[in-house]
């Protein structure tokens, strides 16, 4: 078997990629959303030409020759073109093979129900009217927990978002109950100082996540708050990575023990076989390992199949919820939230089958791969 071509089927927010062998045999995967457009002209660039056309399973040998021969690029584009690539030859090993991806990963089935958090993408809203939403979630589909934003995205402690903060921790603890585990995300909207001071209010309200007190890259800072919050407050746990694609970022997240819960996204860190290096390297550090998957794009599919492989897997996994329409039309079957549970559907390689309109419709492009 040799692999013959990588062709590209992208929109503005979504890129889906195929890879096909000599004997007709296909493969699917997708890369990291947004900007989908720009990511496909990656994959032909800077992932196709570090392809070998007799070592098409050979994921681990392709990361290395990316890692090495696009030294020039290190950034996010690369790292979220690989995913797509990476995704779908995991897709094309477990079609051959018969077995779904997790299974191939270590785990004997993906369709193992995993525990979901109802993850609120909204800042614009009242502090009531978030509330009433979280709340009507958790009874509609079962969710034993939620996560909502607080403070000002990415200001870094400079801008104080007028008490909404407080507001929205008291009105959703209010509407959802005390049994309903509470998670925040300040995606850096607080300095070190900033982020420790509001520690009592979140331990008042038993929350147990806070993620990315501080803005990506300060490490340091982030560090700093998770030894208050376990000095002080220990039922908070700190959470952050999403952003980070980097894998020394993530040796240095390790080393100073940054955080208690990893979150890597499968999209943006460069697929399935890159996200396995980083939960191992925080397994090392014994850290946890809960992936960002904030939209219903196969990057969730991805992080089920991901997750319930891991030895070091966190309490629950990320379902987005509300209106994401640019995303719901790209496979078959859909995920479905059942008693707060989510699970891949069973089959090989990624267990689905994708929308052959949405790859007729969306910009196209072929790479064929040279014989060695």
């Amino acid at each position: 078997m040799k692999l013959r071509s990588v062709e590209t089927f992208a929109t503005h927010q979504v890129c889906v990629v195929r890879v096909r062998t000599d004997d007709g045999l296909e493969g699917y995967g997708h890369t990291a959303p947004f900007n989908a457009d720009i990511t496909a002209q990656c994959v032909h660039r800077h992932i196709v030409p570090h392809l070998r056309a007799d070592e098409p399973l050979d994921t681990e040998g392709l990361l290395d020759r990316v890692m090495r021969g696009e030294y020039k690029f290190p950034g996010t584009y690369v790292w979220r073109a690989m995913c797509g690539v990476d995704t779908a030859l995991w897709d094309l090993r477990g079609r051959l093979e018969g077995k779904s991806v997790a299974h191939l990963l270590g785990m004997g089935s993906a369709h193992i129900q995993l525990p979901a958090y109802a993850s609120s993408m909204r800042r614009d809203t009242d502090p009531a009217e978030e509330a009433r939403k979280l709340a009507e979630q958790c009874a509609q589909h079962g969710f034993g927990a939620v996560k909502f934003k607080i403070g000002v995205r990415q200001a870094g402690g400079a801008e104080d978002d007028g008490g909404r903060t407080a507001a929205v921790l008291k009105e959703v603890r209010r509407a959802v109950g005390p049994d309903v585990t509470l998670l925040v995300d300040a995606n850096g909207a607080y300095d070190a100082p900033g982020a420790i001071a509001l520690l009592p209010m979140l331990a008042e309200y038993d929350v147990r996540h806070f993620e990315e007190p501080c803005p990506p890259g300060w490490i340091e800072a982030t560090a700093e708050v998770r030894k208050a919050a376990q000095r002080e407050f220990p039922s908070v746990q700190i959470a952050g990575g999403e952003q980070d694609w980097d894998i020394d970022q993530w040796k240095r997240i390790a080393a100073l023990r940054a955080v208690d819960i990893g979150q890597p996204d499968v999209g943006y860190v460069g697929g399935i076989t890159r996200a396995r290096r980083v939960a191992k390297l925080l397994e090392t550090a014994h850290v946890r390992v809960v992936p960002h998957s904030a939209n219903k794009t196969m990057i969730l599919l991805f992080t089920l199949h991901l997750v319930a492989s891991l030895a070091n897997r966190g309490d629950y996994v990320e379902y987005g919820f509300g209106a994401q329409s640019w995303c719901d039309a790209i496979y078959e079957p859909k995920l479905k939230v059942i008693d707060g549970r989510l699970a891949a559907p069973p089959g090989p390689g990624w267990g689905v089958t994708f929308d052959p309109e949405f790859l007729k419709n969306a910009a196209s492009r072929r790479s064929d791969i040279p014989v060695n």
